[in-house]
């Protein structure tokens, strides 16, 4: 089971790299709405340190959007998630590797470059320091959210309008206990930071089960 599981991580990975789009992609979209905030909210230095967690965790959310309505289609086009489904592995299994690949495309990438675009709002270093934290741990909830609306419309042609409209309000959770956990001021971080890993780990059980659920449901 975990010789399939890295398989299919190893395969979606290069299939990513090969290919291109969703990572770059989403790490552009995280750096236009990261640039273009400040200069509709101005110069005010001390706002957007204030607030450039949440920029950077919304930011963050819409780039995890990106890409996510290919995570099932171009498989369930070509016929590959018909022989997946009759591979000795779970299906679950299959589900989480395909989110990992997902999330290690896109997500770990935002969260590594964070600090960096943290700059660009003014954020102090402790402040850049928790915030690529909260995002490497809660960005993996955002793509197990996302995984289930890929899943639901794995079936539908440019279905991304409505994987947003399923999994937004799923992806809520993870971005407020992000920004909790992003800010060094709050002084309930640090529990914030550990209900941020409590929703990374249930939304993945729950992502890994809703989605292999919808899948065999659209046989």
């Amino acid at each position: 089971m975990m010789g399939t599981f890295l398989a299919l991580v190893r395969r979606d990975l290069a299939l990513a790299a090969r290919v291109g789009g969703a990572g770059g992609l989403s790490l552009v979209f995280f750096l236009m709405v990261v640039t273009l905030i400040p200069f509709g909210l101005g110069p005010d230095l001390n706002l957007l340190s204030r607030i450039g967690p949440a920029i950077l965790w919304i930011a963050g959310v819409l780039a995890t959007l990106i890409g996510l309505d290919r995570l099932f289609q171009a498989d369930e086009e070509d016929g590959s998630l018909d022989l997946m489904r009759l591979s000795p592995a779970p299906f679950e299994v299959v589900v989480l590797a395909k989110a990992t690949a997902h999330w290690i495309a896109t997500g770990l990438p935002l969260a590594l470059f964070a600090p960096l675009f943290g700059l660009l709002v003014a954020l102090e270093p402790a402040a850049l320091a928790r915030t690529a934290l909260s995002l490497l741990v809660g960005t993996p909830a955002l793509t197990f959210a996302g995984a289930i609306g890929a899943a639901l419309a794995a079936s539908i042609r440019r279905g991304g309008l409505v994987i947003a409209i399923l999994v937004v309000p799923l992806m809520v959770p993870p971005l407020i206990f992000g920004v909790a956990a992003a800010d060094p001021a709050n002084p309930g971080s640090g529990q914030a930071l550990s209900i941020l890993a409590a929703l990374t780990l249930a939304m993945g059980a729950v992502g890994c089960l809703g989605a292999a659920a919808a899948l065999r449901g659209g046989e």
